[in-house]
């Protein structure tokens, strides 16, 4: 009997713009990872996409872990030369996920360098309109993460789909149904919004979970604010952060949500540098746990 448990997978990401994504699949495959996450970091350097996820999907083998998502990330709305790469690496990554078993990619929105947020919107339009029609003939999503990457409502670069405010914006000017979201409650907590009641409103626009977490410094807020010198959150791995995601897990359920929660590392401050697999497997263990343990085909 398949396991309903793995309706939502728990996986992690992989860098894949150094041309080691299908090594790396192949040093970690065997430590319960149950998907992963290929991504390229504003560029694909001119790989070729359908051999990486040949390459790929060979690490994997027979194992039962699965490529659901890879993710493009970078500015495809400005003109600079590697703003252009990514816009192409869009492209290339929609074309070409299948050849991975992905039906998803994911990334950034872009964003005009510096102004006022809703000023990117007729350039996200015609950008995003575009693409989400060559995804649709391709039988692929686009999922946007919300990451303000520093940015906020004012200024800022990158990319427009870290607020509610800011979605309901976006989906209006592209009301494509394969437009969604990269969600994680991270990034809500570091602008300190409550995750939890967005799962229930945006369940339908989640196509894709990352796995990261935050601490948020309630001490350091009360005594400095927010704009002092002292940092008021820390992005966390799952299972060291302040997100209880058994109830986030339980939202997506409930919302009839499947899919894969793949974990983003490399920003913890304690499980880092040597300690970073330590951490993510944690985090695995963790999320497993919180998603309800091991499955159990016995009629209740």
């Amino acid at each position: 009997m398949s396991d309903p448990a793995k309706s939502i997978r728990i996986g992690t990401m992989i860098s894949a713009t150094a041309g080691r994504a299908a090594e790396r699949i192949a040093e970690i495959a065997d430590l319960g990872f149950e998907s992963f996450e290929p991504f390229f970091w504003q560029t694909t350097n001119g790989q070729d996409l359908a051999e990486l996820g040949k390459r790929c999907r060979e690490s994997i083998g027979d194992r039962d872990i699965t490529i659901s998502t890879i993710g493009m990330f970078g500015n495809p709305l400005e003109q600079e030369e590697l703003d252009r790469e990514t816009l192409q690496g869009w492209q290339d990554c929609i074309d070409n996920a299948h050849h991975f078993g992905a039906t998803c990619v994911a990334g950034f929105t872009g964003r005009i360098r510096g102004r006022p947020l809703p000023e990117s919107l007729p350039r996200y339009r015609e950008v995003w309109s575009e693409l989400a029609k060559r995804a649709r003939d391709k039988g692929v999503r686009i999922a946007f993460e919300n990451c303000a990457m520093d940015g906020n409502w004012q200024a800022g670069d990158w990319n427009i789909a870290h607020n509610p405010d800011a979605w309901e914006l976006m989906f209006n000017e592209t009301p494509d149904d394969n437009i969604g979201l990269e969600w994680e409650p991270c990034h809500q907590l570091v602008y300190l919004i409550d995750p939890l009641p967005q799962i229930r409103k945006w369940a339908s626009r989640i196509f894709h979970v990352h796995g990261k977490d935050a601490t948020v410094r309630w001490d350091v807020i009360r005594e400095h604010g927010i704009f002092g010198k002292h940092p008021f959150v820390f992005m966390r791995t799952p299972g060291f952060g302040d997100t209880n995601w058994t109830d986030v897990i339980s939202e997506l359920r409930l919302a009839g949500w499947s899919g894969s929660i793949d974990i983003e590392g490399w920003h913890d401050p304690v499980y880092r540098d040597a300690l970073e697999m330590t951490g993510q497997v944690r985090a695995l263990n963790y999320l497993k746990a919180c998603r309800g343990g091991d499955y159990l085909a016995i009629a209740g």
